[in-house]
């Protein structure tokens, strides 16, 4: 696995699910970019046009694909499938 993170996080500190999507990787031992849409510039329409929504978190991965509110088991299934858990 390389050093570069392969997932990106488009969230808000406020949201209940943002906050279990990145708990959920750091458990995992997965290094991630946060992108908080409320202090970053563009972060918020990067979101949108990635998911086509206005719903968050959106979680991408190295793959091109990403998740929209995931839960911890779905994040972690994903992870598996990559490769990047074992």
């Amino acid at each position: 696995m390389s050093d570069q993170p392969t997932v990106n996080v488009y969230g808000a500190d406020w949201c209940g699910d943002c906050k279990r999507a990145k708990a959920a990787l750091i458990q995992y031992g997965v290094a991630f970019v946060w992108h908080d849409i409320e202090t970053e510039e563009g972060a918020e329409e990067k979101a949108i046009e990635i998911s086509n929504q206005k719903h968050i978190p959106v979680v991408t991965f190295a793959d091109n694909t990403f998740m929209v509110e995931p839960s911890a088991t779905q994040i972690k299934a994903k992870l598996e499938s990559l490769g990047i858990l074992q």
